[in-house]
């Protein structure tokens, strides 16, 4: 076996591994509540160390929530990719558009159980409060960055703090008719009206903000 292929081994074995955990944490969450469920349980399910269990996710609440690095990053990334004569609002919405068609899970598909599992987490609500106001900051920065804003120029973040909001309503509305049992398609159907809506008010005040010449 060559370097190469060893090196390969080890990197899947690793994303095999915590996969593992992530499933069987996910599992014992919604079987026992996230607070009542211990990095012991989790570890012992796995049949790995509780120094493993960490090594792969620092905090209790990265078991729960493993799309966070993603979610905090997904607007700013979306903004940071658009194509010339786009603006920052055209490109999330229709990445927004995309996502609510693919059922992504970044987005707030996640099952009844889940979302209900989370919903009861004090700590959990706490996080993604948290993991909100960390996108709407990543945002503010790329906003910044790509129209050139003094440091002190409180624009950009007055803009990201309105798409922020947009997000993260929508989110909670998903959110909540997850747990109210409704099936994805519904919700979809649902959340698109919303979408639109939304968006259409954010276009008229910030259509012409942060177009990619």
């Amino acid at each position: 076996m060559s370097t190469r292929e060893a090196v390969g081994l080890r990197a899947q074995k690793k994303l095999e591994t915590r996969q593992a955990i992530s499933d069987h944490a996910t599992r014992l969450f919604i079987e026992n509540g996230f607070d009542a469920t211990t990095i012991a349980d989790i570890a012992g399910a796995a049949r790995v160390a509780k120094m493993t269990v960490t090594n792969y996710f620092p905090r209790k609440e990265d078991l729960a929530l493993d799309h966070a690095d993603a979610f905090v990053a997904s607007l700013a990334a979306t903004v940071a990719a658009r194509s010339p004569g786009v603006s920052a609002v055209g490109a999330l919405h229709e990445a927004f558009r995309e996502a609510l068609a693919t059922r992504n899970p970044v987005l707030g598909f996640s099952g009844e159980p889940f979302a209900r599992m989370v919903a009861a987490s004090p700590t959990l609500v706490a996080r993604l409060r948290e993991l909100h106001d960390k996108r709407e900051e990543a945002l503010a920065d790329v906003l910044a960055a790509e129209t050139g804003a003094d440091a002190g120029d409180l624009v950009p973040k007055l803009a990201a703090a309105q798409i922020g909001g947009v997000h993260r309503a929508l989110f909670q509305e998903l959110q909540r008719r997850t747990r109210d049992g409704e099936p994805d398609d519904a919700i979809a159907a649902a959340v698109r009206d919303s979408t639109e809506a939304a968006f259409a008010q954010l276009t008229r005040a910030l259509g012409d903000y942060a177009v990619r010449p």
